[in-house]
């Protein structure tokens, strides 16, 4: 057990304790490779990972606790955990809901063994906090999917990776936890919109970012007695959201981003920078810039690799 009680209410609180894991020992090394593990580009192993601890290193700076849970494993996983090549998108593996920590399920089969480790090692850490899956409950179900938005809502979409059986085991366990609202959304399935947080991301306390279409996607509501539907921005409206909608955008530089605290967010060198200055609630946010480049072309950005476990 560590000395410190996970606690998330919101995706803009400041960040006070972070789970990371530093990438694969593999290379990946050729396109037809990378496309076969669903990546965009060959990567390099040694370049990943002097961008992993230039990210660990931004995180220390800003006065966030990093733990880097490949450090953690017993040496009996450790080689078969060193050749996940997608171990360090350690969102999708578990979410910290209020007080509790709901593990995730992984959506393809290559990402299973890294749920099972990272699982192991939580339920060790808090045994109190972490509620264990049902083996025979199925249903996949990976975090980059959820946003927290507030101490009475959260939003999920149902796509390429999450299912709405993952989300129908789970809610029981959301609402327990305090909140009062579940949003699902259903978007296209595709590479560009792989998860939640490759549409919409938590930019302010009350201000979302999101790509254009997403105006058009109904939201069924789920609440403890019921349950309607709603438009996009009529629910993240209702919960104190604005909506600035993106025309433009690269998707995982400019959307993938993490909020250190209120004032400041954590981005790529890669992110279009205009995109949160050319809003008045953003115009005095701090950014602090970091290279994830060779991360990236995993497909993933900086939100994907930081599992946070506890915000104020």
């Amino acid at each position: 057990m560590l000395s410190f009680q996970p606690n998330c209410w919101s995706e803009h609180g400041e960040l006070q304790v972070v789970m990371l894991c530093s990438p694969s020992k593999l290379d990946v090394p050729d396109l037809k490779i990378a496309e076969n593990v669903q990546w965009s580009a060959p990567v390099h192993h040694i370049k990943a990972e002097e961008n992993f601890l230039g990210f660990k290193e931004a995180l220390e700076d800003a006065g966030v606790k990093v733990i880097d849970y490949s450090k953690e494993l017993a040496p009996d996983v450790q080689n078969l955990s060193e050749q996940l090549i997608n171990r360090f998108f350690v969102r999708d593996l578990a979410c910290v809901f209020g007080n509790i920590i709901i593990p995730g399920e992984a959506g393809i089969s290559l990402r299973r063994p890294e749920y099972i480790h990272a699982h192991q090692l939580m339920e060790k850490w808090f045994p109190e906090m972490f509620y264990r899956n049902d083996k025979n409950s199925g249903g996949a179900l990976e975090f980059g999917d959820v946003l927290i938005l507030n101490k009475d809502a959260v939003f999920i979409n149902i796509g390429t990776r999450t299912s709405i059986e993952g989300v129908e085991k789970t809610k029981d366990k959301i609402f327990k936890a305090g909140f009062s609202e579940i949003g699902i959304i259903d978007l296209p399935r595709s590479s560009d919109t792989l998860h939640l947080d490759m549409n919409c991301n938590v930019v302010n306390e009350n201000l979302v970012i999101a790509k254009s279409f997403m105006r058009y996607f109904p939201v069924h509501v789920l609440t403890e007695t019921g349950a309607r539907f709603e438009m996009t921005e009529q629910f993240l409206g209702r919960h104190g959201f604005e909506v600035h909608w993106l025309e433009k955008y690269t998707t995982i530089p400019d959307i993938n981003f993490l909020n250190l605290d209120p004032e400041t967010l954590l981005i790529s060198k890669k992110a279009t920078k205009q995109i949160f200055k050319n809003h008045p609630l953003l115009q005095k946010k701090k950014l602090i810039e970091i290279e994830v480049t060779e991360l990236e072309k995993a497909g993933g950005g900086i939100r994907c690799m930081t599992l946070p476990l506890r915000r104020i």
